[in-house]
């Protein structure tokens, strides 16, 4: 099996007040961006990596990955965003300084801001357009309702779940502060798995923002739209660690191997995925009972067992899409470890790897020295800075450093990827007419399946399988450009 993978970053972005005025968050991306459009001529450009950059709405960059067909790539040019981003962070710091401007800006990688805003951390898995797509939804729909168990970022959420579950403004989540399973009675909030879903809406859509799906149905294949088809999943949180982005990713992708394999899976469609998906994500041992279409009650633990089963024989016979035999060892591998974890209440085996169970031991052991309930602002900052990037302020770095997260792609493996595109993907392609094409100084218009000269002669080139790593016209096109001297990147 083969498959493209892809993810989508929305980032945070905060301001530390010093002496001077407070920025907003319009002014800091306006920093932010400044060598980007500088560079690109526009907020919105490819990068030599074959990677997406752009200003989103309400000023939230995001950085959408190449497309990767093994899933070792993908968590390069994961970490590689953050990389590019930092260092973005770093010049329009200097700027700021240089302006006069008092104060420190930061990057925040999480999908909740203080506001109570909620933006995405989305997936990309191609499939085939002959798989039926009903029938594929509802096989993962279940999975994904249940997979925060294992991903979730972990947030101090309303211990209540909503009763009325029509949509209203999707893009405003839950009150939200960060960890465990302690509540404050002042304003009855517990630790959870996840705040991302309480603003999940529907369970598939082709909205949006207005009524959250937790499966984007829009059909937007960026390939050849006759032989495949994008599923967009949107209800991921943004995972910190290397080792829980491999599981959200690797996990889903072996239940569309099941899928599209045509394994046999009975019938596991939830009657209230979005009532469900609120309460799995205030459960913290798994226990929640689901009660299916067909009248059975299952356990989170039990459903996602069967999932765990089923993807195990998979991998053993060595018929997966993951591109790596190690990749998809190490995803069977924590996933049968953090269920068991779940079911002893022993997180001692993963508590360098699962985001949820890292964040929770942070809050449990400042809850424990101090008077602090989850209502405490200091708890808040303890969550701001897990999901903090900025450099001398994030958490991330010092729990690596202390052997307290762990890693799965070397650091030097990530600093390439923020110059160098996936070798075996139609991004090699785009990277390589991208870099040329600023070498040579020639107005071009790129994006995920077309690339574009902007001459008198309007050449052009369409890349439909995103398979592929080399094609004659797109070569011929860039050799005309001529040889790209040197590095050129943002």
């Amino acid at each position: 099996m083969k498959r493209i993978f892809g993810l989508e970053t929305e980032y945070g972005i905060a301001f530390t007040q010093g002496e001077g005025r407070r920025l907003g968050p319009e002014e800091i991306a306006r920093y932010l961006f400044r060598p980007v459009v500088e560079w690109g001529r526009s907020s919105n450009v490819f990068l030599p990596n074959g990677a997406r950059l752009y200003l989103d709405v309400g000023s939230h960059p995001e950085y959408a990955t190449a497309e990767c067909d093994v899933l070792p790539d993908l968590l390069a040019q994961d970490a590689a965003g953050d990389a590019i981003m930092v260092d973005l962070l770093a010049r329009a710091q200097a700027a700021m300084a240089a302006d006069g401007v008092d104060g420190t800006a930061h990057l925040v990688k999480n999908n909740t801001d203080s506001a109570g805003n909620s933006y995405g951390s989305h997936e990309n898995l191609l499939v085939r357009r002959s798989m039926d797509f009903t029938h594929l939804t509802s096989v993962l729909l279940p999975f994904l309702v249940t997979r925060q168990l294992m991903v979730g970022a972990g947030a101090v959420i309303p211990r209540a779940v909503a009763t009325d579950l029509r949509p209203a403004d999707s893009n405003r989540a839950a009150p939200h502060s960060p960890h465990t399973a302690p509540t404050d009675p002042g304003r009855d909030l517990v630790y959870g798995l996840s705040a991302r879903s309480d603003v999940m809406w529907e369970g598939v859509s082709s909205a949006t923002t207005r009524s959250r799906p937790i499966i984007n149905a829009r059909d937007e294949p960026h390939a050849d739209a006759e032989k495949y088809r994008r599923l967009h999943v949107i209800v991921g949180d943004s995972s910190m660690t290397q080792t829980t982005t491999e599981l959200k990713v690797g996990s889903a992708a072996l239940v569309l191997d099941l899928i599209e394999s045509g394994a046999p899976i009975r019938d596991l469609s939830l009657r209230n995925p979005i009532r469900d998906i609120r309460h799995v994500a205030r459960d913290l041992t798994g226990r929640h009972v689901l009660e299916l279409v067909s009248g059975e009650r299952l356990t989170v633990l039990e459903l996602l067992s069967i999932y765990l089963e089923r993807a195990r024989a998979l991998v053993a016979a060595g018929d997966h899409s993951l591109g790596s035999d190690a990749s998809a060892a190490r995803v069977i591998d924590l996933w049968t470890r953090i269920l068991a974890a779940v079911e002893s209440g022993d997180f001692t085996g993963v508590d360098t790897e699962i985001d949820w169970v890292i964040k929770r031991g942070l809050v449990q052991r400042y809850l424990q020295r101090s008077e602090a309930g989850l209502a405490d602002p200091r708890i808040a900052r303890l969550d701001f800075a897990f999901h903090d990037l900025t450099p001398g302020s994030g958490m991330l770095a010092r729990l690596e450093a202390a052997g307290l997260a762990a890693r799965v792609v070397p650091e030097d493996t990530v600093r390439a990827a923020v110059d160098a595109p996936p070798a075996t993907t139609r991004a090699a392609i785009r990277g390589r007419f991208v870099r040329a094409a600023h070498a040579a100084r020639r107005d071009f218009t790129v994006d995920w399946v077309h690339l574009r000269l902007n001459d008198q002669l309007q050449r052009a080139v369409v890349l439909k399988d995103p398979f592929a790593a080399s094609n004659d016209s797109a070569d011929a096109l860039i050799a005309g450009l001529g040889e790209a001297p040197g590095e050129h990147s943002v």
